[in-house]
């Protein structure tokens, strides 16, 4: 009785420890160097140094590990026998070749990786029979071109993970089959361009992640045909730096990532058409600012990401009309401010990340120092770098008393407000000066009589020292212009008079005779109360005709000079001529018996 106790304790003790997985199983249905476990049905053979597919894995079998072996080639119809598989994984070997229908017979396999082999290209044929499949990894191989009808086999296809290839093209038609992939991720390729026919193709695609690209432009219909899109990633494209207005429309996103590129400026054109967009992230690119108004239309906009970029200023009204928005993070770039006036409404505001920007805290930042306490910003204190009184202090350290006292501006004023009035001709250049200050420096600008912003360009411009320069005044440039130069704390304004004195027509056209000039101040009225003068006086007409019929006498005199020795070159002219003829016989017969007649004739 005690032996055979002992004998079912080893027993009950030896399958526990099979169960475990401490030790391989080289039983029935479970090749040799591989570990199998019962429960789920699993062959694992990863790093076993295997050349080849091993063969005698039960056909029971739900998953299959390969991974990290010295596979180099995968026959036709290699996993005939698993029909239970649903997982196989091929990872890290050195798979240059995979012969179609190699994974014939997998009706039930929902997941297959082949990442980080060396294939090179596909054959159209290789998936065939894999119409269950869900999830395909090809990351991190060599593959050089997708083909047409790749995947056409893969109808239920959901997740393709494409990345890190050689990609260098990818066939209009070769991701025809694929109605129900929602995932394609297409990273660290060569391509030089959106395959857009490709892409469209993609009718069920909802999320579509491009990283490492080498392409400068998005063009008009980049990703026409997405209709369900609703997540683009476009990240570490170094030479991208312009998305044509249409680049996105008909996309309904609702989150847009476009970092680590070259946009110099927030490229408002292209987003107006996303009215569903809550999510955009626009770090990392060398935009220098948000401007006012142009945001709108992204109506659900929740959050807007612009870290380590090159921002200087956030102008009032950037996020007006956005009645969602509820977080910014500009943390890492140029700001010295960020001023209430920027957003719809300061209360909807939850998250706002401002450190590491070089703050000037004054009354510009009151609003978000009194907000210490509510706003989140996300563990990373703002920190005051100007003026001095305040510096390296972080906001959460001002008690309530002190910032009435140091959060404080000094309105804008003008230096000189001497009246000043100039009266100039057409075609004369005007400066008029405007100097202020304040703190913080208040911005200069300029209005035109017209009730028009004058710009740093054209004809009519405002010089970086705040003057107004009129270039060619003209008559049409009279008026008053008025000088604005506001900050934080207030606005001074100064009014200067531009009088431009036109040039009469008449000037430039009429001669004036000598016994009666025509003096300036009369050629200014007009033409309807002064009679004008007789363009041309006798004498004028008197010498242009003599030098006019001088002219022709003289033409015709050359000619007949050239033709007298032009015939005197062709020697002795005859002057008479004589002309032999034969006349018609009167009867209208031949002429083979008439006389000869002849007649002499002089040359005049």
């Amino acid at each position: 009785m005690f032996v055979e106790l002992v004998v079912r304790w080893g027993a009950w003790s030896l399958i526990l420890l099979l169960q475990s997985g401490g030790v391989a199983v080289f039983a029935r249905g479970c090749p040799a160097r591989c570990v199998c476990r019962p429960d789920p049905s699993e062959v694992n053979c990863s790093g076993k140094y295997l050349t080849s597919a091993p063969e005698g894995c039960s056909s029971d079998a739900r998953r299959l590990d390969l991974s990290s072996n010295k596979i180099k080639t995968l026959g036709r119809r290699q996993f005939f026998g698993l029909q239970q598989l649903q997982e196989l994984n091929l990872n890290d070997n050195v798979i240059s070749m995979i012969e179609v229908e190699a994974f014939q017979g997998l009706h039930n396999l929902r997941t297959l990786h082949v990442k980080n082999n060396r294939l090179k290209i596909i054959p159209v044929g290789v998936f065939s029979g894999l119409s269950n499949l869900r999830f395909l990894d090809l990351s991190e191989n060599e593959i050089l071109v997708f083909l047409d009808y790749t995947f056409r086999e893969t109808v239920n296809l959901q997740f393709l993970e494409a990345g890190e290839n050689d990609l260098v093209f990818i066939s209009q038609r070769a991701f025809v089959g694929l109605q129900n992939l929602q995932e394609l991720n297409v990273d660290r390729s060569n391509m030089t361009s959106i395959p857009t026919e490709a892409l469209s193709q993609l009718q069920s695609l909802t999320h579509l992640r491009m990283l490492r690209l080498s392409i400068s432009m998005l063009t008009n219909n980049a990703f026409r045909r997405l209709h369900r899109l609703r997540s683009l990633q476009i990240s570490h494209w170094p030479a991208l730096d312009t998305l044509a207005s249409n680049s996105l429309i008909g996309l309904n996103l609702t989150s847009l990532v476009i970092s680590n590129c070259n946009l110099s400026t927030v490229p408002y054109a292209a987003l107006r058409h996303l009215v569903y967009l809550r999510f955009l992230d626009l770090s990392y690119n060398p935009i220098t600012a948000i401007q006012g108004n142009l945001l709108g239309d992204l109506l659900r906009l929740q959050e807007l990401h612009l870290a380590g970029g090159s921002l200087l200023r956030i102008e009032p009204g950037a996020f007006r009309g956005l009645a969602y928005f509820r977080m910014l993070n500009v943390t890492s770039n140029q700001l010295s401010t960020l001023e209430e006036s920027a957003f719809h409404s300061v209360g909807n505001l939850q998250v706002l990340r401002l450190d590491a920007n070089p703050l000037a805290c004054d009354c510009r930042l009151l609003w978000v120092v009194r907000r210490r306490l509510r706003l989140n910003f996300d563990g990373r204190q703002p920190t005051c770098v100007s003026p001095e009184a305040v510096r390296q202090r972080e906001f959460r350290d001002f008690s309530e008393k002190e910032l009435p006292r140091m959060f404080t501006c000094r309105p804008a004023r003008i230096a000189d407000r001497r009246p000043q009035e100039s009266r100039v001709e057409e075609g004369t250049t005007v400066l008029f000066s405007c100097r202020a200050d304040g703190d913080p420096a208040p911005a200069i600008t300029w209005i035109s009589p017209s009730k028009a912003v004058l710009s740093s360009t054209g004809r009519l411009r405002v010089l970086s020292n705040g003057s107004l320069e009129v270039r060619f005044a003209q008559v049409q440039d009279s008026g008053a212009y008025r000088c604005v130069a506001g900050n934080a704390a207030g606005n001074e304004t100064l009014s200067v008079n531009l009088q431009v004195k036109g040039f009469s027509r008449n000037r430039t056209l009429t001669f004036y005779s000598e016994e009666a000039p025509y003096s300036q101040a009369a050629a200014t009225n007009s033409s309807a109360q002064i009679a004008k003068p007789y363009p041309f006086d006798a004498k004028t007409l008197v010498i242009a005709t003599t030098m006019g019929f001088l002219s022709f006498l003289s033409s015709v005199a050359i000619c007949f000079v050239f033709m007298f020795f032009w015939s005197q070159s062709k020697g002795q002219i005859k002057h008479t001529a004589t002309i032999d003829f034969v006349p018609r016989s009167s009867m209208g017969g031949g002429g083979d018996g008439a006389d000869a007649g002849r007649f002499t004739m002089k040359l005049i």
